[in-house]
């Protein structure tokens, strides 16, 4: 059984990558019946045939490799909207968007926080929550971040 994602990510990334896509993160939910669940990217955007595509692909790795004992269940998709971030790449890239984040331990008694992302300082994700305050957290003490979406932007780019 893999220890974290980051194995399963070594393991399908090239593949991926060779079909022309970005392998955005994974998660592994272990439940009654564990889920897989790959994000994958691509200039142009992704589709439902893209996603069914790579599923297949990664599909036969998965068979042939077996990292994930028991049954799961392999979702492929893309981020969408709210797109989740993974890697240091991620908060770099989108500096200056609203993001939510779920900390592993709370900080001032609070584990959730949202606000501008500054990108990073220092190794560190520097996140800006209003009146100048920042709060500012090293990548492993982050359970999840994700984009917050903007609809307003995004119906002034379709008008």
């Amino acid at each position: 059984m893999p220890r974290d994602s980051a194995e399963l990510r070594a393991l399908l990334e090239p593949a991926v990558t060779a079909m022309g896509f970005e392998l955005v993160g994974v998660e592994f939910f272990r439940a009654r019946q564990g889920v897989l669940r790959l994000y994958i990217d691509a200039d142009q955007g992704v589709t439902v045939d893209d996603c069914q595509a790579v599923s297949h692909q990664v599909s036969g790795i998965l068979d042939v490799e077996d990292p994930i004992r028991g049954q799961y269940t392999l979702e492929v998709s893309s981020p969408g909207l709210d797109r989740p971030l993974f890697r240091a790449g991620d908060f770099e890239r989108f500096a200056g968007c609203e993001v939510r984040l779920q900390l592993t331990a709370a900080v001032d008694g609070r584990r959730k926080f949202q606000g501008t992302l500054a990108g990073l300082r220092d190794g560190e994700v520097v996140l800006e929550l209003g009146d100048e305050r920042e709060l500012v957290v090293a990548l492993d003490e982050i359970d999840q971040a994700r984009l917050v979406p903007d609809f307003d932007s995004h119906r002034a780019e379709g008008a």
